[in-house]
């Protein structure tokens, strides 16, 4: 596919009958050129996807085929109406130029206050922004309903949703967990891509993992200041990032003696808040330290069987010794999940017990709860290797384990076993629907009576937590563990397609809640970057290569990482100020409905006035 270089309408072939259009002057702007031997059905597939309209999954352009001196038609022209082309640069989000000199995104619905625009002016969109428009439809072609390319039954099709393709059916909660899982994947990729050649060529040399370190440190830093803006760019198109925060009401599960609500007046439980913190204080809180002591007593259970697979293998030296090494890593892995998700439950219990009115009050406790006994749970034994053992060796194989078992584990439990269950479900469903030998439609008793057996659907929080617990590993220690990222990649990859499969097949589909953010959890893995730049500054610290520049003094040493980190810790609270969270054309959408609102407000309130000194 190449820009156009003004063909002229001589050479140009008559079209098939589904490409004829009504735009009378036909301009070429981009040339395609299929391989020779392409078979006619995938010509014609091809060409009617490249012309169908926009709802039909089509791009909506112009094309024609170039007949070429041997009679050939492999070569063909794709042009757009001057509509098209308009709705396209507000899709791209094109800048041009207004009546009143200033630079705003185009969009068709104010287009006359543009500068040099008018309906019959075709050169409003230079040539390399009508091809750019052209290029930006094509590439986005999707697949919809065809499982394979018409003529080449070889070649598979994978139909895909996009974003705002799940936020209509999902809403937005689920379809901004899919997006944010899309951008933190593409945005490990980096990591992995450095990660690779160093684990080749330099993971054994310790020497090295200062740079690997320090990229860390940006990486994390930036990711997350982006993405504010990715999220604000969509739920800006989306509407709810202009949401107001209503009155929230108690939430289902609060329970006490009705009383009246003194700001709204409505009758509702009340409950004692003295109660509610004496519960928090003498009772959940005293649970959260005896789990944390029980995780700790469990680590060091973990170590002491690392020792013995050692002297075995210092004993034995041979195969099985080499494979025993691994063997506490993993059991210690299986053991760790075990026990986030008994402890899981028993944070629901306790935060329902604290009886909160609200429900945001609710999730902030209990994201409090398990996020507290998750990082300690699986961070801990790492920290101790690193900070305690000074342990190189032995961290990179514990993180590889806990990460890769991890990540196999909560595939196994959250997909693949749910999924099984299902389809053993639906088969003794069909048996018993066509033994009934009703009149009733099958399809639809088949249907309510199989969904009505599915699993519900509990929100994101499961979801979000994997990936913070994930983000965790690759930012706090993998500079010891180069394919830390490259396994994350990996496991985000089949991510996508087993939370698609788990919404679709293994669930009940759960109500939209309209939401602007991720919410507390961009406030967790901003806290976990912070703890990120503490760890890497001091594995930076502990290296040879940085040690051996000061061999008299460990206090210079360490006063020189503490400042270190301290600058560090400064330049990215100064990035996170200094780059917006939304892009300036929104902030100033933002700006003109705030003074729209408040002028609207403003006239209302007047007319009140001038009505009341009427009467």
């Amino acid at each position: 596919m190449e820009p156009a270089a003004g063909a002229s309408s001589q050479k140009m072939a008559e079209s098939w009958s589904f490409l004829d259009t009504v735009e009378p002057n036909f301009r070429p702007l981009v040339v395609i050129e299929l391989a020779k031997g392409t078979k006619e059905e995938t010509i014609e597939w091809f060409t009617k996807r490249i012309v169908d309209k926009k709802a039909n999954g089509g791009a909506q352009l112009l094309v024609k085929p170039l007949g070429t001196e041997n009679g050939e038609e492999n070569i063909y022209l794709v042009g757009a109406s001057h509509l098209r082309l308009l709705l396209g640069a507000e899709t791209v989000g094109l800048v041009k130029e207004c009546n009143d000199n200033s630079m705003r995104t185009f969009t068709y619905s104010s287009r006359k206050t543009f500068k040099d625009f008018a309906d019959d002016n075709h050169n409003f969109l230079t040539i390399a922004e009508c091809q750019y428009i052209i290029k930006h439809e094509l590439e986005n072609l999707r697949a919809k309903d065809e499982k394979m390319i018409p003529g080449y039954p070889q070649a598979k099709l994978y139909p895909g949703k996009s974003i705002d393709e799940i936020r209509c059916y999902f809403g937005e909660t689920i379809a901004l967990y899919f997006g944010f899982l899309e951008y933190f994947t593409f945005a490990l990729i980096p990591m992995a891509v450095i990660g690779i050649p160093y684990y080749v060529f330099a993971w054994e040399d310790y020497d090295k993992y200062v740079m690997f370190a320090t990229f860390n440190l940006l990486w994390s830093t930036v990711i997350l200041e982006v993405w504010k803006r990715i999220c604000a760019i969509m739920t800006y198109r989306w509407g709810t990032l202009l949401m107001k925060r209503q009155f929230e009401e108690p939430r289902p599960g609060f329970h006490g003696v009705l009383g009246i609500n003194p700001i709204t007046g409505k009758e509702e439980p009340v409950y004692s808040s003295i109660k509610r913190q004496i519960r928090i204080y003498l009772v959940s809180l005293p649970f959260v330290c005896l789990c944390l002591y029980f995780s700790l007593y469990v680590m060091m259970i973990y170590f002491d069987l690392e020792q013995w697979a050692l002297d075995y293998h210092e004993e034995n030296e041979s195969t099985f010794s080499n494979l025993m090494l691994f063997v506490p890593s993993i059991i210690y892995a299986v053991v760790i999940e075990i026990m986030n998700r008994i402890y899981r439950y028993a944070a629901e219990f306790l935060t329902s017990w604290e009886n909160h009115r609200l429900e945001s009050s609710y999730q902030n406790h209990l994201i409090l709860k398990v996020l507290v006994f998750n990082f300690l749970n699986c961070f801990a034994s790492l920290f101790y290797i690193a900070f305690v053992l000074f342990d190189m060796k032995l961290l990179r194989q514990s993180l590889a384990t806990l990460l890769i078992t991890s990540q196999i584990i909560n595939q196994f439990a959250e997909s693949v076993f749910p999924y099984w269950l299902q389809k053993r479900h639906k088969k003794r469903m069909k048996k018993r629907m066509y033994a009934m030998k009703t009149d009733t439609d099958l399809s639809l008793v088949e249907q309510v009576n199989l969904e009505k057996e599915m699993g519900t659907y509990f929100g994101t929080f499961d979801d979000y937590l994997e990936l913070f617990l994930q983000f965790g590993y690759v930012s706090l220690f993998s500079c010891v563990y180069p394919l830390a990222a490259v396994f994350a990649v990996l496991n985000n990859i089949t991510e996508i397609y087993s939370d698609a499969l788990k919404m679709c097949r293994v669930y009940k589909r759960p109500f939209a809640e309209p939401t602007a953010n991720i919410g507390v959890w961009q406030l967790a893995f901003e806290t976990m970057s912070v703890i990120s730049v503490v760890t890497n500054c001091i594995l930076i610290g502990m290296s040879p290569q940085v040690n051996a520049l000061f061999p008299d003094s460990k206090m210079d040493l360490m006063l020189t990482v503490a400042l270190v980190e301290h600058l560090l810790l400064a330049i990215k609270f100064i990035m996170a100020f200094v780059i917006p969270d939304k892009p300036r054309d929104i902030q100033i959408k933002l700006a003109k409905l705030e003074f729209e609102s408040l002028e609207a407000l403003k006239q209302q309130q007047m007319k009140l006035a001038a009505e009341s000194l009427k009467e």
